[in-house]
């Protein structure tokens, strides 16, 4: 059986991607490929049925999509590795933090259809936020990615120089909103709750903050003002927040992430 993707890179973002693909149910383990220097931590999912190997050559031989799901220092090494086996009418899917089209091409070719796509670790569940962008010869691979990656959550076209701020917004942004969901537990547990009771308190209030946006398609403040009433507790609480500078440190962890992801592959 040929495989349909090859995913390099069997880290966090290479296994949740592979997983999430087959938990869609649009794909079949045994059709995806994916690769890492030692295969002993993918022992899972070769008994999942996935075609685990430590060779990227052999990996994208037989392959038609190929996703670069590696750390942007191994880039070049990985993919002179691989040039002589990949050809022009290979799709590369590129989720490599502050990685451009054209730094692939530099490698590959001019010629080389290459679409980059920034999903986060929610993509082992379906719930990614995965932005989308391509270099001016891959335009019409969009659609064609946007549809692989709409099995693992909801995606978003943008223009590749935004990149850089959706790596911050999204893929970093896991990180920011699982760490207030953290501080609201140890709140709760400040409080009077014990600690597990105070987390998927506090998980599942956040869940359901997310979803009144997206189903209301509402502005945060508009839901803030229902749940806020003159002299009460809520704004009370927001008040001190941002007396200590919640919303501005926030902001600046997200700008500092985007500072930090535009030079991964430039920097030391």
């Amino acid at each position: 059986m040929s495989t349909k993707i090859a995913i390099i890179g069997g880290g966090n973002i290479g296994v949740a991607l592979a997983k999430g693909l087959v938990k869609s149910g649009d794909y079949k383990s045994s059709e995806i490929a994916i690769t890492r220097r030692r295969t002993g931590k993918l022992d899972e999912m070769a008994f999942e049925g996935y075609r685990v190997s430590s060779d990227n050559k052999v990996a994208v031989e037989d392959t038609k999509i190929i996703v670069l799901a590696i750390l942007p220092q191994q880039l070049d090494e990985v993919l002179a590795d691989v040039k002589d086996h990949i050809k022009e009418e290979h799709l590369i899917i590129s989720v490599v933090s502050g990685v451009s089209t054209q730094d692939i091409k530099a490698n590959l070719g001019e010629n080389m259809q290459v679409v980059r796509a920034m999903p986060n670790t929610a993509i082992s569940i379906g719930e990614s936020m995965t932005c989308i962008a391509a270099s001016d010869n891959s335009a019409d691979r969009v659609e064609e990615v946007t549809a692989i990656f709409n099995t693992v959550g909801i995606t978003m076209v943008i223009n590749e120089d935004q990149m850089t701020s959706a790596t911050a917004l999204c893929a970093c942004g896991i990180a920011f909103f699982l760490r207030s969901i953290r501080a609201a537990s140890q709140g709760g547990t400040e409080i009077e709750f014990h600690a597990s009771d105070a987390l998927r308190m506090a998980a599942q209030t956040a869940k359901g903050a997310a979803a009144l946006l997206l189903e209301h398609e509402t502005h945060p403040e508009d839901e803030i003002d229902r749940v806020t009433s003159p002299k009460g507790c809520t704004i009370a609480g927001l008040n001190q927040m941002e007396h200590h500078g919640f919303s501005s440190a926030f902001i600046k962890g997200i700008t500092t992430s985007a500072k930090k992801a535009g030079g991964l592959y430039t920097n030391d």
